[in-house]
């Protein structure tokens, strides 16, 4: 394949449609859908009973390219400790009805899928990065989750939900807030231009680790793999940046998992189904244990989460270079998450990964079905009318959703692995320095450092374990199927 003809992203995207394609996935919004969508777009919005906390120090935090922005969040310091924390989630179904041509793409797709050269967005870019999105252009719907955190971080009372009118004060994004707050860099211009803003992001900062320090001692797995994203110079792959962890990305994902818990929880307590998100206790528990005595670190006959967070916590401050391949090890043992139906009378079976119980999917309905539909329990409870779902229909949803899932996530390691086999094309003969990240009769597999790509050793993988450092060679590349073989140098 020629790399001097500028035409990467092209390549990719071609890749990735068809991925896609072979999937069952859809790649393009039908005639319905827009005509749906342009109909919407003459409509004014109404909510009555809607509370007004346009004036509040709502901000968003993303990535710096996101536009479809589904929360934004504010916290307020509150007598003898406890803190207030505010998650407003776009009122995506304020717009999207149920069963008509938008929800239906939606429902086929069940979430927006992230490939390295092109987005397959659930929603119609004009509802999901316009309407339906949070941005900072004027008044918009949501739903609000208000919850008290008290100093330790806990969450202390089940928390209140309503529907109010949000405006976007800052639109931030993760890297330079988190500079910030790690004290790298001065506060960011669109921070101190707000007033007020410093005070509460940082507040909300103080809020979040320390309700990540509450998670951890309960047993939420600290867990790092390496995730990439492309770096374009036009349309001709640059890099593979590393996507690193923050204390931006903390911050909104504390918030998240909280604000989730409190979701599954007042369904609950209404009575009415709900969708959860399940990762069981894990199957293959006694090859976590074998992993983990290769440390030198004993772990429990049965299924432990807070002794399994303890090992990663040792582990992590031992030897953060090989972290993320230990990290990515454990992450297969537990098995994949899935979607289950709750039903009333019945328990589902908790998140082992966040060790909590009660963890529903709300905060993300531009982007994941399974958050849209539950907006849609959700609103129904707080009218006191009947859900619209019955508990069939939600156990083949639950189903549906975490097969689209598995398909998505397929598309979007394929598109990643065939990037960086695109990177390398043409190098073939260099060396490299890399770490041995899986050795078994499948076959022997390294991570090199720069650019952050994986491949398999197919000469000389004789006698290579898991954590071995050792010097390889490029032998060839395969971009269409994402191949990057190494021989041992």
């Amino acid at each position: 394949m020629d790399i001097t003809n500028g035409r990467h992203r092209a390549i990719l995207q071609k890749i990735a449609r068809r991925a896609m394609s072979e999937r069952g996935m859809l790649t393009d919004f039908s005639s319905d859908v827009r005509e749906e969508v342009a109909l919407l777009a003459e409509r004014t919005l109404q909510a009555a009973g809607a509370r007004d906390l346009r004036n509040l120090l709502w901000c968003s935090i993303d990535n710096d390219d996101s536009r479809d922005l589904d929360q934004l969040t504010l916290a307020e310091a509150l007598p003898n400790g406890l803190t207030r924390v505010l998650v407003a989630i776009a009122d995506v179904t304020a717009m999207v009805e149920r069963d008509g041509p938008v929800d239906a793409h939606a429902h086929h797709n069940t979430t927006s899928v992230y490939t390295a050269a092109q987005i397959f967005p659930m929603l119609p870019e004009e509802l999901s990065t316009g309407m339906s999105s949070l941005n900072p252009e004027g008044p918009r719907l949501a739903v609000v989750v208000d919850m008290r955190i008290a100093a330790d971080g806990a969450v202390v009372e089940n928390g209140e939900i309503y529907r109010a009118w949000v405006w976007n004060h800052a639109k931030l994004a993760y890297n330079a807030t988190a500079a910030w707050l790690e004290g790298q860099t001065p506060v960011p211009r669109i921070v101190a231009d707000v007033p007020g803003l410093e005070d509460n992001l940082r507040l909300q900062d103080r809020t979040a680790q320390a309700m990540r320090a509450h998670r951890r001692s309960g047993g939420s797995l600290g867990l790092r793999t390496l995730e990439t994203r492309a770096v374009f110079d036009g349309d001709i792959l640059a890099d593979l940046a590393l996507d690193e962890d923050n204390r931006a990305k903390q911050l909104i994902e504390d918030f998240m998992v909280a604000a989730n818990g409190v979701v599954a929880r007042y369904l609950e307590s209404k009575g009415v189904p709900s969708l959860r998100r399940v990762v069981r206790e894990p199957k293959r528990w006694d090859r976590i244990v074998e992993l983990a005595a290769q440390f030198h670190h004993t772990l429990p006959h049965d299924p432990d989460s807070r002794a399994l967070e303890e090992f990663l916590h040792e582990r992590r401050d031992a030897d953060p270079l090989r972290f993320p391949d230990l990290s990515l090890a454990i992450v297969k043992l537990l098995g994949p998450g899935e979607y289950e139906a709750e039903l009333p009378g019945h328990e589902a079976p908790g998140h082992f990964g966040l060790a909590v119980r009660d963890y529903g999917h709300a905060t993300a309905p531009n982007r994941r079905y399974p958050d849209l539909a539950t907006q849609r329990l959700l609103k129904a409870a707080l009218a006191d009318k009947p859900s619209g779902y019955t508990p069939e229909e939600l156990k083949e949803l639950a189903l549906h959703c975490t097969q689209r899932e598995d398909d998505a996530n397929k598309v979007e390691r394929l598109v990643s692995k065939s990037a960086a086999a695109l990177l390398l094309e043409g190098r073939d003969g260099e060396r490299f320095d890399a770490l041995v990240t899986g050795a078994s009769p499948k076959g022997t597999w390294v991570r090199i450092l720069k650019p952050p790509v994986e491949g398999r050793v197919v000469q000389g993988e004789q006698g290579l374990d898991v954590g071995d450092r050792v010097r390889v060679r490029l032998v060839r590349t395969n971009v269409e199927a994402g191949f990057i073989d190494f021989a041992r140098a």
